[in-house]
């Protein structure tokens, strides 16, 4: 393995022996197999669960590793092509992640979407000009429309859960102040659809997921044996539901567009996930990547519940990290 940037690149099997491999290092840990190993990670957006279940991961098998944040001790750097340099970044990706991965033997790199133009967004372009930028092992940490390392971790979530490979897998749209990127919804609709699992997608109308990543996530569907459909109709959705996978993201309609955005969000805060959600599926588990704005987009009583499995999921980011990294530097 050279890259880990898509869930989609693996086939199943390669998937479930990465996830075989976590599970492996969690109970038995490798504390020499990356040493002398150094990991480089630039983070163009903040981090909490990413940044540190890295630099662990790499602590625990024995590496190290440093972090870029532009603008923080570091030089701001540039990402657009072609752009005159005569504002506050002072350095271009072109030059700088060239030198950082001089410096390392792998590289992570989290950059967000650009929330402006959806086709581009859709199809990488900043991210995939960056990766261009380097031949090192390469681990996608978070990009526009895609976050395969959560997505392993919550695909692991759902084993320890021995949440049935067939369960109804809901992934709802929260309410937040302002639009989210895309990142984490398309990937958890498509983990669960990789995973052959009954996937909807909960939306209030308007929120509709672009029809790219629904019919993305319906092919891997169709080859694992799952379906995908979405709904704007909570209590059909949910019954019966084995998880409630909650994620807030911006309306697709409007992209880009804030004040069109906020105007149709502003009529939907009751779309924060509460304990009468659950009257037809009482056995349902709560999941969100963290981090989770309380009382928006899920009220306390959900949140310090025992339903909530919030904390194993961001726990599992670290052995699925380790899996990750010992695949790109020990092979």
């Amino acid at each position: 393995m050279k890259r880990f940037l898509d869930l989609g690149d693996f086939s199943r099997d390669e998937l479930l022996s990465l996830l075989e491999l976590a599970r492996r290092l969690e109970r038995q840990p490798e504390p020499r197999a990356l040493t002398g190993k150094i990991l480089g990670l630039l983070f163009l957006n903040p981090s909490l669960r990413t940044l540190a279940s890295c630099q662990a991961a790499m602590a625990r098998l024995g590496g190290s590793s440093l972090v870029i944040n532009p603008g923080h001790g570091s030089w701001q750097l540039e990402t657009r092509t072609g752009v005159v340099m005569d504002g506050a970044a002072a350095e271009h990706v072109r030059e700088g992640i060239p030198v950082l991965a001089s410096y390392c033997d792998a590289l992570g790199i989290r950059a967000f979407a650009e929330g402006r133009d959806l086709a581009a967004d859709l199809a990488e372009t900043t991210f995939s000009a960056m990766a261009r930028l380097t031949d090192k092992p390469l681990v996608n940490l978070e990009s526009a429309v895609n976050h395969p390392c959560q997505a392993l971790a919550d695909w692991k979530t759902l084993d320890d859960l021995a949440v049935p490979r067939g369960g109804r897998f809901v992934l709802s749209w929260a309410y937040h102040p302002r639009a989210l990127p895309l990142a984490v919804p398309a990937a958890a609709l498509h983990m669960a659809a990789l995973r052959g699992m009954e996937v909807i997608v909960l939306r209030p109308e308007g929120f509709a997921l672009p029809a790219a990543l629904m019919e993305r996530a319906q092919r891997a569907a169709a080859a694992s044996g799952g379906s995908v459909r979405e709904t704007a109709e909570r209590a059909e959705a949910l019954t019966g539901a084995d998880v409630l996978y909650v994620k807030e993201w911006g309306a697709t309609g409007c992209y880009g567009d804030a004040a069109a955005d906020a105007q149709l969000r502003s009529a939907l805060t009751a779309w924060c996930v509460r304990n009468d959600w659950f009257a037809a599926a009482p056995d349902c588990r709560v999941m969100h990547c963290l981090p989770v704005r309380r009382n928006c987009a899920i009220a306390d009583e959900v949140l310090d519940s025992a339903r909530s499995v919030v904390q194993r999921e961001a726990y599992n980011r670290l052995p699925v990290q380790m899996a990750v990294l010992h695949q790109l530097l020990r092979s």
